[in-house]
């Protein structure tokens, strides 16, 4: 294992743009090696182009988000809303998991507005989980990893749950000098602009990612604009005690108070 990688796992191309790239931006500035994954191909993401047409046009969007941070872009697995708790699923993004390696395992929150959100969250825990099962298949297959792996929850889309109470966060990580660099992150995919206006009611795709971080950061009581975190139970991942997000970006983060 790197003790200096992350891995964000989302579900569909932008989400990691909207909750994850700021820490992702400020972990590969303290030299995390990083790690790109969207489960989804995003071929539900329009109304007017047919699947394949959609589905390459997000993928070219994903790879160029990935690589304006310099992070290892993995292809995506399935459609759109098939994204599903299941063996098959789960193999593909396991192999991923262990492939990457990584220290730190960002990934969607449990409880979210839509599906593939919560299925993502879900499989990406699992593969985690599994990453030593020496008789757990992968597909491909790839060798069981035996090192700790912390997993961290992002907000869920809106800050809120499916029942509309505010989640707050045990992590807040300062991501207003990433600002920019995220901005232009989620400008790449601009197949969305117009999609997500039309049928989710965001009348400016950027200022709502924005406005999305602005609560965080007031919910923290401290920064202007922020991303939030919560650390998953450690039971199998790791030791109980450790974070290597908050160790790795302490002059970025507050803790919430218990």
């Amino acid at each position: 294992m790197n003790q200096k990688s992350a891995m964000a796992i989302a579900a569909h191309p932008d989400d990691i743009e909207f909750g994850m790239a700021g820490t992702m931006i400020l972990l590969g500035e303290v030299g995390c090696t990083l790690h790109y994954l969207n489960i989804g191909n995003g071929s539900c993401g329009t109304a007017e182009l047919d699947r394949e047409q959609i589905i390459a046009i997000r993928r070219d969007e994903g790879k160029a988000a990935a690589a304006f941070i310099g992070a290892e872009f993995y292809e995506s697995l399935v459609n759109d809303l098939e994204i599903y708790y299941e063996p098959d699923t789960l193999a593909k993004v396991a192999a991923a998991v262990r492939a990457a390696a990584p220290r730190i395992l960002l990934v969607p929150a449990l409880q979210d507005y839509m599906e593939d959100h919560q299925n993502a969250s879900r499989l990406a825990v699992s593969a985690a989980f599994t990453r030593g099962m020496r008789n757990f298949d992968t597909t491909p297959q790839v060798p069981p990893i035996d090192s700790p792996m912390t997993v961290y929850h992002a907000q869920p889309h809106g800050n809120r749950d499916p029942l509309k109470h505010v989640v707050h966060p045990e992590i807040f990580v300062n991501i207003e000098s990433t600002l920019t660099r995220k901005r232009e992150m989620l400008a790449c995919h601009k197949s969305q602009k117009e999609w997500l206006d039309r049928t989710q009611g965001m009348d400016s795709y950027v200022l709502t990612m924005e406005e999305l971080g602005q609560e965080v950061g007031s919910l923290s009581g401290v920064f202007k604009v922020a991303e939030g975190w919560r650390r998953h139970l450690h039971y199998g991942f790791c030791s109980e005690s450790d974070d290597p997000l908050s160790d790795a970006l302490c002059d970025y983060v507050h803790q919430a108070k218990n």
